[in-house]
């Protein structure tokens, strides 16, 4: 069986770990990439890719070209090669927005398919040395619903989770409101909150006193402006909408506050707590979730590794782990992430037989 042709312009964190994640799946890949020479010397050198490109015509024969270069730069490249491919053969990106490049490509002529693509994955560091096989692992990607033809469709999705991740399909447009609102908002809310804490005119660093929870709510300031110009620039519509609705929201606490209405401020922590502790109910809240087994271990020397034996003589795939809380000579909690309910129930028997305590 020919190898398929993959062509991936941009071999930064993304591009790279999609080229990273094909070369050491089960499949074989002609893997083709495009970016500076020394990334693409690396990359070569490393087996990454099999050939640089120069060019774009060079790109025209892949089965599937991977737009992942900056959002602005990617739609540059998406008009230059759409009107080019060839019959049969699909263009896609990883984009933060979708919607201009379905604007795009409806007012080019083209013989090939464009299926839009958004990885829901990253780092805080980029580029080619951060690229990692594993980055898409247990992610979702979502996949414009947009496209009629089915094998096509088939035929990306089917190398989307050779990645790992898992798919999920949304309308193009929506896509841009959906994000803006659960990812572009909580980028700003943390650039924000962090720069609102930091600005005091006291002789101490208040940062120096942020507990567990503002460093969960501010891990993505950390996110380069780099990568978000072009989103904002892009998305700008939905995301200026989605900061009125937050400030709406806060005008209220503040109204209410400012009234001491707390009766008015508990109703709206009622509320957000009731929405909040119905998502992981939802098969599709949170992107469909993984199913969580709590397990409380004892503070000694070996105890990860007796989690991980049991479930691995069991044939059980442990889809995350994290040590949420730890007291020295007591012991503390591990968050295990589970495939489905029916996994997770298996898991938290087993725990238990071996003498865990499990929630």
């Amino acid at each position: 069986m020919a190898s398929k042709r993959i062509s991936i312009f941009g071999l930064g964190l993304i591009g790279g770990s999609i080229a990273k994640a094909l070369k050491n799946s089960n499949q074989s890949f002609y893997i083709q990439g495009f970016d500076k020479e020394e990334v693409t010397f690396k990359a070569l050198k490393e087996k990454i890719i099999d050939e640089r490109i120069n060019s774009i015509k060079e790109c025209l024969d892949s089965d599937i070209i991977f737009l992942c270069l900056p959002t602005e730069l990617s739609l540059e490249y998406f008009v230059k090669i759409s009107p080019l491919i060839k019959d049969g053969k699909i263009i896609t990106d990883v984009s933060g927005v979708k919607g201009v490049f379905e604007e795009k490509w409806n007012a080019i002529e083209s013989k090939g398919l464009y299926i839009g693509g958004h990885p829901m994955t990253g780092k805080e560091t980029n580029g080619y040395d951060s690229a990692d096989e594993l980055l898409f692992e247990n992610s979702v990607y979502i996949i414009s619903d947009a496209v009629k033809d089915k094998s096509k469709l088939d035929e990306l999705v089917s190398v989307v989770k050779l990645l790992g991740a898992r798919v999920r399909y949304l309308n193009p447009y929506l896509h841009d409101k959906v994000i803006s609102r659960v990812s572009h908002l909580p980028q700003l809310l943390a650039v924000s909150l962090v720069n609102a804490v930091s600005e005091n005119g006291e002789n101490i660093n208040y940062l120096d006193f942020a507990a567990g929870g503002f460093r969960d709510m501010t891990r993505i300031a950390s996110s380069s402006f780099n990568i978000w110009e072009s989103v904002l620039k892009m998305n700008k519509k939905e995301i200026l909408s989605s900061i009125e609705l937050l400030r709406e929201n806060l005008n209220k606490i503040e109204e209410s506050l400012q009234a001491d209405n707390y009766a008015a401020i508990e109703a709206l922590f009622e509320k957000a707590r009731k929405r909040r502790d119905e998502i992981p109910k939802n098969a599709k809240g949170f992107i469909n979730p993984l199913v969580d087994v709590f397990i409380y271990v004892k503070d000694e020397p070996g105890v990860l590794s007796k989690l991980s034996t049991i479930m691995y003589k069991n044939n059980i795939n442990i889809k995350d782990v994290e040590l949420l809380k730890i007291r020295e000579g007591t012991g503390g909690t591990f968050r295990t992430s589970f495939e489905n309910e029916e996994i997770a129930a298996i898991a938290r028997r087993l725990m238990e037989e071996a003498g865990f305590k499990t929630k």
